[in-house]
């Protein structure tokens, strides 16, 4: 590791005393995005980090090119379990390289209460990825490396990706990710990140309030992959672990101006709740391997083992309560509030899968059998009870929740003589409950279409809870949740236009839902969805503009599920080279959701809910960049809201959290190949 990696990663550890910080992200769908190492991304590349496809190079004492994107390659563990033998290069364009936040990664698609490392939700309706039971804590969740889009390298050489963020008002990212060859056959690596954000209200000394740190968020990835020499067996590995805290607000409480009328975009108002916090800890350890005793025939077997925390505790629940009457019901103890969830599951998948090629096409088949072993305990508030001999005892409520589930399926892939199509289709029963999973896709050149059916179980926590709060009992009451998606894709090219149309169609029966009183329900009725979409780039030499546009036209459940029927991207960037040695681009980022009564957020439960109080978005939010790069060094400025107060002072993006105001921010991703 060369001086510079060894100084950065010293930097690293002193700013994280003062919560400098890290954060990953992703990117799915036509708008444009980029690749990259973090967390939570869709994108082979990991979407929306710097990268690209440009230059990046190695050099010995001789000036002589030796290492760079082409000796540092890496793959995914599902072009291994799918039979693609597939080498992606490590990312040296200027693409999105200003994407720092996660949901300008994903592309908008999820929403947050305005601020770095706040619970995140998707702002359209995403089919369940289990069908089996599963606990329901899923705001944080995309803050952690993500098992789909851990990177295993094929490095020559040590491969080093210092990435550093300066963001607007205090929105902080280090990541320091750093691979190894070990032989030619075993590479090892390892990825910590590391993010902060700072409050933007509730620092009132009045409520002793005065604490800046907002979100804090550490997270460590370690892995490795082998290959015997005539790639017979492969195995692949890594432990993951993610500590993120935020102590919850609860919303802005907004001031009154001189004639008493509320004050609608206050920045500087008090948070609902004080002294409280919200903790989620989470450890898993992933391992895949494979053997191939034959042509056409390959014994598989993947284990999961995931251990999670969650934590929610308020230490001022008089005051707050007084102040802002935040919670709709004290159930037990009037002073504080304690909730803790512990979660425990293995899961083991033993198969066989293969692949036959007959000429120009070939079918790839897997079978499969998987079991899971899951429990759960949840403990809220302590009660004092006095025992015979007049002493205090402290008793801790307790629930429990276990399964075994046992699975069974299948998938069958047909590709096309022109290598470029393929058929698949795809089936998961589980066992005993009716539960089951069916997925069908078309792809090629010109277009994709698809089909999914299933069965889902409700989640744990929609089922079952009991706080200082709320509790509910819905077991045994609630059905199996169904979701069947249609949908197609045409890809369009003409001259210098790349246009992408698409449609999807839900019908949801049995939707599990909180609402208005942050409590879980099931409508009974199914209820249809459509929307259509438009993807589009202009490319004309240096210059390019490009959009993602999505309208609802159709959503009978508006009720349950609130979406905006309208959803807009838009980019325009232009590309030059200063001084023969300097590679800008420059652009401009729009955003627009149409306005809609967006979901509130309780912490006690970690769960968006329905409101029908305040409207969200039906704001543009703009952001002007400049992303640099001077060979292996990439770099950028970026003016996020760069609008606010021209057409109006700000919009929310969920009800009491603001948008942030404009703020600038300084980038740097520094690859080492050597």
């Amino acid at each position: 590791m060369q001086f510079p990696a060894l100084l950065f990663l010293a930097s690293f550890l002193c700013l994280s005393t003062v919560g400098w910080a890290q954060q990953l992200p992703g990117s799915a769908g036509t708008f444009p995005t980029n690749p990259g190492s973090f967390p939570g991304t869709t994108s082979p590349n990991g979407g929306g980090r710097p990268g690209g496809t440009g230059v990046g190079v190695g050099i010995d004492d001789s000036t002589k090119v030796i290492y760079g994107p082409t000796t540092a390659r890496f793959f995914l563990e599902t072009d291994v379990f799918n039979n693609r033998k597939k080498l992606y290069l490590t990312d040296t364009a200027l693409v999105s390289n200003h994407q720092f936040e996660f949901t300008k990664r994903n592309d908008n698609r999820y929403t947050d209460l305005g601020n770095l490392g706040t619970p995140l939700r998707p702002v359209f309706y995403e089919t369940p990825t289990q069908i089996g039971e599963q606990q329901g804590y899923y705001v944080f969740s995309p803050y952690a490396f993500q098992t789909n889009q851990v990177r295993y390298y094929d490095t020559k050489s040590p491969f080093t990706d210092m990435y550093l963020v300066l963001g607007g008002r205090n929105q902080n990212i280090l990541n320091f990710d750093f691979n190894q060859n070990i032989n030619p056959r075993l590479n090892v690596g390892f990825n910590v990140q590391r993010f902060t954000s700072e409050r933007q209200f509730g620092t009132s000394a009045a409520r002793s309030q005065t604490e800046r740190l907002l979100a804090q968020d550490w997270g460590i990835l370690l892995h490795g992959n082998y290959r015997t020499k005539n790639d017979r067996y492969t195995l692949l590995a890594h432990i993951n672990h993610m500590n993120h805290s935020l102590p919850e607000q609860g919303g802005n409480v907004f001031s009154r101006n001189q004639d008493s009328t509320i004050r609608a975009f206050d920045y500087e108002g008090q948070a609902r709740l004080a002294s409280t916090l919200g903790w989620e800890r989470r450890t898993s350890l992933h391992l895949y391997h494979q053997y191939v005793p034959t042509d056409g025939l390959q014994l598989f077997h993947r284990l999961d083992y995931q251990i999670h925390t969650n934590n929610y505790k308020d230490d001022a629940l008089v005051e707050n309560q007084q102040f802002s009457k935040f919670y709709p019901a004290i159930k037990y103890d009037s002073s504080r509030t304690q909730q803790d969830v512990y979660w425990h599951a293995i899961d083991n998948t033993f198969g066989v899968k293969g692949i036959y090629n007959r000429g120009k096409s070939a079918y790839n088949y897997r079978l499969f059998y998987r079991q899971r072993i899951f429990s759960q305990q949840s403990d809220y508030n302590l009660t004092s009870t006095t025992t015979l001999s007049g002493e205090t005892q402290q008793n801790l409520n307790t629930y429990t929740a276990s399964g075994f589930e046992n699975y069974v399926g299948g998938w069958l892939g047909y590709y096309f003589p022109d290598s470029l199509s393929r058929l698949t289709a795809e089936g998961e029963y589980l066992v005993g409950t009716g539960a089951f999973r069916l997925n069908g896709q078309l792809e090629s050149r010109l277009f994709t279409v698809g089909f999914t059916t299933m069965l889902a179980e409700p989640t744990l926590i929609s089922q079952r809870f009991n706080s200082n709060h709320f509790i509910w009992n819905n077991q045994n009451k609630f059905g199996l949740r169904g979701t069947q998606h249609a949908y197609g894709l045409l890809n369009v090219k003409y001259k210098d236009w790349t246009v992408s149309p698409g449609a999807d169609f839900w019908l949801l029966n049995n939707y599990v839902y909180f609402n208005q009183k942050a409590e879980p329900a099931q409508l009974a009725t199914a209820f249809t969805m459509f929307r259509v979409g438009l993807g589009a780039t202009y490319t004309k030499a240096r210059f390019k503009a490009s959009t993602q546009i999505y309208y609802t036209p159709l959503n009978a459940g508006n009720d349950v599920l609130r979406i905006p029927t309208f959803f807009i991207n838009g980019r325009v960037q232009y590309d030059f080279i200063y001084a023969k040695v300097l590679h800008i681009q420059t652009g401009l980022e729009l955003h627009y959701k149409s306005a809609y009564y967006g979901d509130a957020y309780m912490p006690v439960t970690q769960q968006y809910y329905l409101q029908d109080v305040q409207l969200t978005e039906g704001a543009i939010l703009a952001d002007a960049f400049a992303n640099m790069r001077v060979n292996r060094v990439r770099f950028f400025l970026k003016f996020s809201h760069v609008n606010q107060g021209l057409l109006e002072p700000g919009y929310f993006v969920a009800p009491g959290f603001l948008q942030l105001q404009r703020g600038f921010g300084f980038g740097v991703d520094w690859l080492l190949f050597d």
